[in-house]
């Protein structure tokens, strides 16, 4: 049984137990009601007409309307004398008493002397009977006697009652056409949003749920929708992820490839016989460049790991900035000259900053050095520079620049915007990404604008200190 089911069950159960009971309640309360009111009319019509006979000297005119009366209001009339003995009965047709003394015993007869008229409404009689004492001795007339049957009597009550169960059976129905709408109505969303979290749970991020409803439902809706868009967005970032990761080890496994290659080739070529000592030493020094290579290699991704992994790696101390920019421009400055380059630093200011002094100069090596390597001619310019309470480091340079389409890979690991020209610089591929990282853990931005055959700009910001 569906959850649709279920609740028009529930709905035609409560609501019908709701109309019976209602139902029910109001034949009794309206039985009860008229009941009381048909036995109150009789009572006040016998005691009428018991009045009205009081009043009439001759027989003839008490026989015509004992009559006329029974017709009127079909009521059965009779009249008795102090004996008990029927003196008239109307209607005309209507069964005579066989025994009248069987209801005019002596308690009948003492209830009379006192209260000079008796009502008779036991369960075991088909009739309602009133008796009532005749006081006048004119006539022969002592007792008067009406009734009429139950069946008469009750019928306006037995009329409501029919007119009731059908209202009952017709609100019961009424009930069970609403109750299946209604169930339709709750159960269609929420067999929607199954149907949808099926789908995502199945993998579908790209259902969603057309539910314009501003109730619980509409929220709910809303919000699978965002949980959808969050997954699948989720899910492209691990994708995009897997796939820089499995790009990763292939860039390591073929970063160290080669090395090995040369250190292997190196190695074969110092076993041959009557090689020269010039060679082997050639031989010997190439093998150690690549050796030193896949050790600055490892070097840097424990690096990346540690900066990615341990919030304690960064060992932070108060320093002036441009004393570091100073000292790593005179340790480039001779490989700068070598290329006919021009590395300038004008310091025009002392500003402290608080950062990790070995990892910021770690920065600056790597970046200084990427200038003069990627700069054939003109100049590296390092400035640094205060701006609203921080101090803005920039390495500018006129070198081959940087094609808009690498921008945004720029920093990523083994990322190289011409892997041929940069595995022969000697370049791990990772010095970048080293440079992202120790900012990154410094909560600082490294940023790059550069165009191509123009230069490049790299740059970042650190917060200045107040001197003590």
């Amino acid at each position: 049984m569906n959850i649709q089911q279920k609740l028009a069950l529930t709905y035609i159960t409560l609501l019908s137990i709701g109309v019976v009971v209602i139902s029910a309640y109001a034949i009794l309360s309206i039985r009860t009601f008229l009941l009381d009111e048909a036995i109150s009319q009789f009572e006040e019509d016998a005691r009428t007409f018991a009045e009205s006979l009081e009043e009439e000297d001759d027989f003839t005119d008490l026989f015509i309307k004992t009559t006329f009366t029974a017709d009127l209001t079909g009521y059965q009339i009779a009249l008795f004398d102090s004996t008990g003995t029927v003196l008239v009965n109307a209607p005309v047709d209507a069964p005579e008493f066989q025994d009248s003394r069987a209801f005019l015993n002596d308690d009948l007869l003492s209830e009379l002397d006192r209260d000079e008229q008796v009502i008779l409404n036991d369960e075991d009689l088909d009739q309602v009977l009133s008796f009532h004492k005749i006081n006048r001795q004119i006539t022969e007339i002592r007792y008067l006697r009406i009734s009429k049957s139950k069946q008469d009597l009750y019928a306006a009550a037995a009329s409501i009652r029919h007119l009731i169960y059908g209202a009952m059976i017709g609100s019961i129905l009424v009930v069970i056409i609403v109750s299946f709408i209604f169930a339709r109505y709750l159960g269609k969303p929420i067999k929607q949003l199954e149907e949808a979290a099926l789908d995502i749970a199945d993998g579908n991020l790209d259902r969603e749920i057309d539910l314009a409803r501003k109730d619980e439902f509409g929220s709910l809706a809303k919000s699978l929708n965002s949980m959808a868009a969050k997954l699948k967005d989720d899910y492209e970032k691990l994708k995009t992820l897997n796939e820089k990761q499995n790009e990763f080890f292939a860039d390591i496994a073929h970063e160290v490839r080669n090395p090995l290659h040369t250190i292997s080739g190196a190695m074969e070529m110092l076993q041959l016989d009557g090689l020269s000592d010039e060679k082997k030493a050639q031989y010997l020094h190439t093998a150690q460049k690549q050796v030193d290579r896949v050790v600055r290699l490892f070097q840097d991704i424990k690096s990346l790991q540690r900066y990615d992994m341990d919030e304690g790696y960064i060992h932070k101390s108060t320093f002036i900035i441009e004393d570091l920019v100073t000292e790593v421009v005179k340790t480039y400055q001779p490989i700068a000259s070598d290329k006919n380059l021009a590395l300038i630093f004008d310091k025009t200011g002392e500003h402290l900053v608080f950062a990790d002094y070995e990892k910021m100069e770690q920065v600056l090596d790597n970046l200084v050095s990427n200038a003069i390597k990627y700069t054939h001619d003109g100049q590296i310019q390092v400035k640094c520079t205060p701006q609203e309470g921080k101090v803005n480091v920039q390495i500018i340079d006129s070198g081959i620049g940087i094609g808009a389409e690498h921008l945004d890979r720029l920093f990523d690991r083994f990322y190289r915007t011409d892997k041929a020209r940069s595995r022969d610089k000697g370049g791990t591929g990772l010095g970048l990404a080293v440079v992202k990282g120790i900012l990154n853990a410094h909560n600082v931005e490294i940023l790059v604008e550069s165009t191509p055959e123009v230069g490049s700009t790299f740059y970042f910001s650190l917060p200045i200190e107040e001197k003590a």
